[in-house]
């Protein structure tokens, strides 16, 4: 019975969707053909579903061990098997039940970015599906009401955002964890992507043909039919994506399609910015301090005394 033997554990919005791709390509790397299957964070995400939607989002999720186990029927001789479902880094509860199921030695891959973008990311997300209706800020000022009224997670976009004690779990409880930022898998994809293969112990030397294309772009769009058929949670989409798992072709497609409706995406506004600096800033110099995380390409700020 083959099981992941590693695991892209987060963050959300920090590029795990363009891994699973680069990774799937390699003929030494399975990859199920349905991302994010939540199964060891199903229980605590099927208790937040208050939020627009999120019970559409919800019915993507693995119930049983036994639906989880199908997902990998397909793998043959490859060396790494893998995962990418970003809910399991924010919950430390759920260690327990991957060492159970996986073993002690299933390798932990964790993406992170700086922080406000990524909370940006997050907020836009649920703008372009038409779920998310105040402006950034009032949003960031709602989110207490939002974990309190069992909203899903994925409304909690300063929650998100906060790094270092959920790393610090993760490194505690297994031998072998990946720590890569967005901003390294932008700027020299390539060579980060290889990183990622030294960890697995696959051959280094095969580079993916999609190394190029990024399948997650964030953004604003123009609100019209097209755009909402693709951003739009509903039943229906449910539905197609069950019978048919999206393929990177037709991500890349997608992307393609909706680039033309494409729009400027405003700029934080400078009060929400700082707001935002002093609430991670912290932790962010925490995460470079033991962690040795390269956040030289986050916002300055960051640095200033």
């Amino acid at each position: 019975m083959a099981l992941p033997n590693f695991i892209i554990a987060g963050f959300p919005k920090c590029g795990s969707t363009s891994l699973h791709y680069y990774l799937e390509e390699h003929p030494e790397i399975f990859m199920p053909k349905q991302k994010e299957l939540h199964y060891f964070t199903y229980n605590i995400l099927s208790s937040m579903t208050a939020g627009p939607q999120d019970n559409e989002v919800n019915k993507f999720h693995i119930n049983s061990f036994r639906e989880y186990q199908k997902c990998y029927n397909d793998v043959k001789n490859e060396i790494a098997i893998g995962e990418a479902s970003p809910s399991y880094i924010n919950y430390d509860s759920c260690i327990p039940d991957l060492k159970e199921k996986l073993g002690d030695n299933v390798k932990i891959v964790i993406l992170l970015r700086d922080p406000i973008k990524r909370a940006y990311s997050n907020y836009l997300h649920l703008v372009r599906e038409h779920r998310e209706k105040l402006n950034f800020k009032d949003a960031i000022y709602e989110e207490p009401n939002r974990v309190k009224a069992t909203y899903s997670d994925f409304w909690y976009y300063t929650f998100n955002s906060f790094y270092y004690k959920k790393i610090k779990a993760y490194k505690e409880a297994f031998k072998n964890v990946l720590l890569i930022t967005t901003e390294e898998l932008n700027n020299n994809t390539e060579e980060t992507v290889k990183k990622v293969y030294r960890f697995l112990e696959v051959d280094t030397e095969f580079s993916p043909n999609n190394i190029d294309r990024r399948y997650n772009p964030g953004g604003v769009y123009s609100d019209n039919l097209i755009t909402r058929l693709v951003f739009k949670q509903s039943s229906f989409r449910v539905f197609i994506k069950k019978i048919m798992p999206i393929t990177p072709w037709m991500k890349h497609l997608k992307h393609k399609v909706i680039g033309n409706f494409k729009k400027e995406t405003p700029q934080i506004n400078q009060e929400t910015e700082d707001y935002l600096i002093n609430l991670f800033k912290e932790d962010v110099i925490m995460l470079k301090k033991d962690f040795n995380v390269k956040t030289e390409l986050w916002n300055s700020k960051f640095s200033e005394n």
